[in-house]
């Protein structure tokens, strides 16, 4: 994951009027917490920030530049208005070049399992421990041809060097199971249709 760098200014008005004003004004209300230091509110351009957070994840390290000083920061929680889809909030994490934090990461199922098989996702998210400027964007499993009947647990996937796992090991990642026939299929939607008319009686 790349480096980036963000020009911030510091927020001195709180609530949700300046919050809203914040946000008129093109940028996002972010609190930077961490390392036994007071919360520091910030206002980051939202246009740069979105741009860091497609390009690197929602795990995304930034140097926070304020008047002169840097400071390095994981994003930590990214709050997404539900319905018009713009970031209302970001929580900053500091951290120190060198040390590890802990963190999820996406799970990309990837490959073609055998025939007659369907793959199921448990997990769509792991958790690890990893130096903070190496922290992968996603990791890969892979069920190119592997057979019905089998299970990946969160120790089978493979992490990058320097990584270790926080989420249980015997915790179910990915299975892959026999596909249900046409008949059964059929079935099922067969039920379904009853289903009405037997609430009716």
């Amino acid at each position: 994951m790349s480096e980036v760098r963000l020009s911030v200014e510091p927020r001195t008005e709180f609530g949700k009027g300046a919050a809203r004003r914040t946000r008129r004004a093109g940028k996002i209300p972010a609190v930077l917490y961490g390392h036994g230091s007071d919360p520091r509110h910030y206002a980051l351009p939202a246009i740069e920030f979105a741009r860091v957070v497609r390009e690197n994840g929602s795990n995304a390290v930034i140097t926070l530049d304020l008047e002169g000083k840097s400071e390095l920061a994981l994003t930590k929680t990214i709050v997404v208005h539900p319905l018009k889809n713009y970031i209302e909030h970001v929580d900053l994490l500091v951290v120190i070049r060198g040390e590890k934090v802990t963190v999820d990461i996406p799970v990309v199922v990837t490959g073609t399992p055998g025939p007659g098989t369907l793959v199921t996702t448990d997990l769509d998210a792991i958790q690890i421990e990893v130096e903070a400027l190496h922290i992968p964007e996603q990791v890969e499993v892979s069920v190119e041809g592997v057979v019905a009947g089998t299970q990946i647990n969160a120790s089978d996937v493979v992490l990058p060097k320097g990584a270790s796992l926080v989420t249980d090991p015997d915790a179910l990642v990915v299975a892959v199971n026999e596909a249900p026939s046409e008949s059964a299929l059929e079935g099922d939607e067969g039920e379904a249709e009853e289903t009405p008319a037997e609430a009716a009686e």
